[in-house]
């Protein structure tokens, strides 16, 4: 009986020490006991797969058959369209139409001084729509040659006579509703004061157009007046810019603020939003150029005169919250206008829509940089 009792303690201390032995040994990560000849094996660490986000791809529309990239913005648009001529329409800018009709449907939005500290303002556009686009006024002669570096079709209500020496010299197709070669294009809302309330509509101005036998669509020898980055491109080097007040004069202060989700410049205007009359919308860039000019009075009504014929002068380029100094020449007799980086190469912008203000030069300190 002994012996028995002897034999179960022993036999349940062996399977006890081994069992002690198995959670030892198996402390240790990978380590595997064979049980039957006690050899020790190390098996190969497990793989563990990285965990990591899935993020689409993202693939650009490479279908383009009947489009084309923008003269104007660089962005896709179609045939019909692209290859159109341009609108070049006077915008009156005093403080009673403030907030214009059609205007956010410009490409190129370009603002100068006039007479009596006032700006005016110039559309160059290949697609207005609607029945309500202005008020327009007349014409200044800077602004004739700026519309013929489009070979646009100028759209006005009446002109300065250096405007009328100037449409002769550059011959550039114009409509005027002060006159009997635009007044079917025009009409008048009375419930706005004269002069300010010279309108005129999509299919007015095609009405004008064809009374005037005006060509509609580009030649195939035209050479587009910029250079766009295929994509959005970020300025290296540049000058943060979060504000840019253009101070022409105590009675307009224009200034653009930045808006870093969409990466574009708001207008405002008369100590409020600028914004188109008829979407509600407020006017907005991506790209914005300051060029200065050399400016000054033609004769004793202030009417303004600037070097434009053959000319060169610097600026400022700016976009997505940065800026940068260019340069920019001009030969009116060839209806020729370049813009270049510091280095001396053709500006390149980034596709959208683009806001110029040609500026004096002898107030370069009246355009403010906020950043």
């Amino acid at each position: 009986m002994k012996k028995i009792m002897c034999f179960i303690l022993l036999s349940f201390s062996v399977v006890f020490l081994f069992g002690c032995k198995k959670e030892k040994l198996n402390v240790n990560d990978g380590v595997i006991i064979d049980y039957e000849d006690y050899k020790v094996t190390s098996s190969p660490a497990p793989t563990i797969e990285p965990i990591t986000e899935e993020i689409p791809e993202v693939i650009e529309d490479t279908n383009h058959d009947g489009e084309m990239r923008s003269y104007f913005t660089g962005q896709w648009v179609p045939e019909t369209i692209g290859l159109k001529r341009p609108y070049a329409i006077v915008f009156n800018n005093y403080k009673v139409v403030s907030n214009q009709s059609g205007i956010e449907e410009t490409d190129i939005l370009y603002e100068a001084l006039v007479e009596g500290g006032i700006t005016r303002l110039l559309g160059i556009g290949q697609n207005f729509t609607g029945d309500r686009i202005g008020s327009s006024r007349s014409a200044r002669h800077y602004f004739v040659s700026i519309a013929d570096e489009y070979d646009a079709i100028y759209i006005h209500f009446g002109e300065t006579k250096y405007a009328t020496a100037k449409f002769k010299e550059l011959d550039v197709d114009d409509l005027d509703g002060a006159s009997g070669s635009g007044d079917a294009s025009f009409y008048r809302d009375d419930s706005i004061h004269a002069p300010h309330n010279a309108f005129t509509s999509a299919k007015g101005i095609l009405k004008g157009i064809e009374k005037k036998g005006f060509e509609t669509e580009y030649s195939e020898d035209y050479e587009p007046h910029f250079s766009f980055y295929q994509v959005d491109t970020d300025l290296l080097d540049g000058t943060p810019v979060n504000k840019v007040k253009l101070e022409y004069s105590s009675y307009i202060s224009p200034s653009f603020v930045y808006n870093t989700t969409d990466k574009l410049y708001y207008r405002y205007q008369f100590g409020a939003v600028h914004k188109d009359l008829v979407t509600g919308n407020q006017l907005a860039f991506k790209n914005i150029i300051v060029q200065f000019v050399k400016e000054w009075n033609i004769d004793k009504n202030g009417y303004q005169t600037m070097d434009f014929e053959d000319a060169s002068g610097s600026g400022y380029y700016i976009t997505n919250g940065q800026m940068v100094p260019i340069t920019w020449k001009k030969k009116e007799a060839t209806s020729w206008m370049r813009y270049y980086n510091e280095v001396g190469e053709e500006l390149t912008i980034n596709p959208g829509k683009t806001f110029i203000s040609v500026f004096p030069n002898n107030r370069i300190e009246d355009v403010v940089i906020e950043n």
